[in-house]
């Protein structure tokens, strides 16, 4: 990618704005759309959809892949590096690039990690004919994660619970009951569903409208946002040790590359993550990358996702009221920051990590 200033008008301030974006940066790069709408709309009444962009020549081997808002929230962030790359990248020869922008659009509309019924989509992409992966941890923990209450004696109470879990299991035992995944809460957090979500049935249908698995390489960049050091940009991979998607992200990414199997990633191993739906659709032809932006603390993360799963335990909410709005304030600032130099970082590091995604497949060509 050539060099390009700082532009950050590519964040947007909200869903709807990120969208409009989106579309007239595809426009302006002469790509192919198309809109895979929502059943449900917006805080305000707006459609949303999962909007595709695509560039280069349909029959390209190599395809380069972009994905935002698989947490809805986190949204902002992804959008800004397709956006920007939009605007300013410029593709190899014999090499296409795939956008999809917001594959989980009502969390992005709605201010929320999860979908329209709770469920995180990257917990979602399991086998649901298969027993459901346990978690005797969170089953544990549960009313301590998301309390029937919000008032300081409450909180004070569940966070002594969740300190002595940690103490006794250390955390690293914590994070994965917190984080893992888990089948059994659907008001919880980290979630993962009883069947395939809308969102990832899109994916799926992605991936088959555009023929992915016939490609002899796909690298997808996932960004995501909320786990590490501020601003840092951590290239997170779960293929399996010994896989050619494995040794083909340490060879393009370096050695900043991290593996929650073996411990050394911000983030622990998980069940569901989408990383295992695009495995086994193409196999070795993929290389999974989720590009994981530091914000602000674990704990931290851990107090706005409980507020929210708790404002929306009961059902619908009155999106102006004062609590809502000070609860989604809090959600939107953890995942996204807005400060100009996390937005920096942000696009230094997207940036560079797409060019040396298109210089890892084209010098396979």
């Amino acid at each position: 990618m050539p060099e390009a200033p700082f532009d950050g008008s590519v964040f947007s301030a909200d869903y709807a704005a990120a969208r409009q974006a989106f579309l007239q940066a595809a426009h302006s790069a002469g790509a192919r759309h198309a809109a895979y709408p929502h059943p449900l709309t917006g805080p305000n009444g707006e459609a949303v959809a999962t909007d595709v962009a695509w560039l280069g020549p349909e029959d390209a081997e190599a395809v380069l892949v972009l994905l935002s808002a698989t947490h809805g929230v986190e949204g902002f962030c992804g959008s800004a590096a397709q956006i920007d790359w939009l605007r300013h990248g410029r593709l190899p020869e014999g090499v296409a690039l795939l956008v999809a922008h917001a594959l989980n659009p009502h969390g992005f509309a709605w201010l929320r990690r999860v979908n329209e019924n709770g469920v995180d989509l990257n917990r979602n992409f399991i086998d649901f004919e298969a027993p459901l992966p346990e978690n005797h941890g969170y089953d544990e923990l549960a009313d301590a994660i998301v309390p029937q209450a919000l008032d300081s004696e409450t909180l004070q109470a569940a966070d002594a619970r969740l300190r002595e879990y940690a103490d006794d299991y250390g955390q690293t035992a914590f994070e994965a009951a917190l984080s893992g995944g888990q089948f059994t809460h659907a008001d919880g957090l980290f979630y993962g569903g009883k069947a395939p979500t809308w969102s990832r049935r899109t994916t799926e249908t992605i991936i088959e409208d555009y023929g992915l698995a016939r490609r002899k390489r796909v690298a997808v960049l996932d960004f995501h946002t909320g786990l590490g050091p501020f601003g840092y940009g951590e290239p997170i991979c779960d293929h399996l040790p010994g896989s050619v998607g494995l040794e083909l992200a340490r060879k393009w990414y370096g050695s900043s590359v991290t593996e929650p199997a073996i411990g050394t990633s911000s983030s622990v191993a998980k069940a569901g993550l989408s990383d295992y739906g695009w495995q086994r659709m193409l196999g070795d032809a993929v290389v999974f990358i989720a590009l994981e932006f530091g914000t602000y603390s674990f704990d931290n993360m851990i107090r706005v996702l409980r507020a929210d799963h708790w404002l929306h335990r009961p059902g619908a909410i009155d999106w102006q009221a004062e609590q809502a709005e000070a609860i989604k304030a809090d959600i939107r600032r953890h995942f996204y920051p807005a400060t100009s130099d996390w937005q920096q970082a942000v696009l230094f590091r997207t940036r560079q990590c797409i060019s040396q995604a298109l210089s890892g497949m084209a010098g396979e060509l």
